[in-house]
């Protein structure tokens, strides 16, 4: 588990400069409440029970060059986890709205000690394209839920094909089964492992010279194999 600065998670931004590049931030009182959610969190993260075959082992495990981590929205609560317990070597930068909802998830992923850019379709995209480019360029990992920030659930949007396309990077494709669960009443039905329930992984890399040239075409092969490794 990487070391936190608190002090830097807690910093005040002012409000000006919050509309200036149009993300939405918490202020130092809002984050405050997180750092409890953030031990329980870990606390029930820690209870869990993995079980994977061999060669999707291997496949999370593998941290040879910088790589575009595919998730569904609703497999989130693990996914820190994951990167913790396999991919810890190499740091990995999330990809999270700019909005207020996306505020809250960006405070509780850094609390977690994932590195995040803000930006969606409706709000920074260009920008957060740029940014996750340039951290791919730079030998960190990018994590993408191709169906977030608001859905349709399972729908692979153009921006997050964009990227696969554009990146020329490997694609490593996340996926869960999780028997025992609870479901948030929410748009993509998000997944809470039971605490000490057995959580099945499943995970597959691709180049981007595998995939369609075509956008559409693209989007759907990476749609298909997503749900071929997640139930739904």
């Amino acid at each position: 588990m990487r070391n936190l600065n608190f002090r830097h998670f807690l910093s005040f931004v002012p409000d000006d400069l919050a509309q200036h590049d149009q993300i939405q931030r918490l202020a130092w009182w809002q984050r405050v409440p997180l750092i409890p959610l953030r031990l329980v969190c870990w606390v029930w993260t820690r209870t869990l029970r993995f079980e994977m075959t061999p060669e999707a082992r291997a496949a999370l495990g593998d941290t040879d060059a910088p790589t575009v981590v595919v998730l569904w929205h609703n497999r989130l609560f693990v996914i820190s986890e994951i990167f913790r317990r396999w991919r810890s070597d190499r740091p990995v930068y999330a990809l999270i709205s700019a909005s207020k909802d996306g505020a809250w998830l960006a405070g509780i992923s850094e609390l977690f000690g994932l590195r995040t850019v803000r930006g969606s379709s409706s709000r920074r995209g260009a920008e957060a394209m740029r940014e996750l480019l340039d951290r791919l360029s730079d030998g960190s990992d990018v994590a993408i839920t191709p169906d977030g920030p608001r859905g349709p659930a399972y729908s692979f949007k153009p921006g997050a094909t964009g990227l696969v396309r554009r990146s020329g990077a490997r694609v490593l494709l996340f996926g869960s089964r999780s028997p025992s669960a609870w479901r948030v009443r929410s748009w993509d039905r998000f997944i809470l492992p039971r605490p000490f329930s057995t959580v099945s992984l499943d995970a597959r890399i691709l180049r981007v010279d595998e995939l369609p040239a075509d956008g559409r075409a693209c989007a759907g092969a990476l749609r298909t194999a997503m749900l071929d490794i997640n139930e739904v």
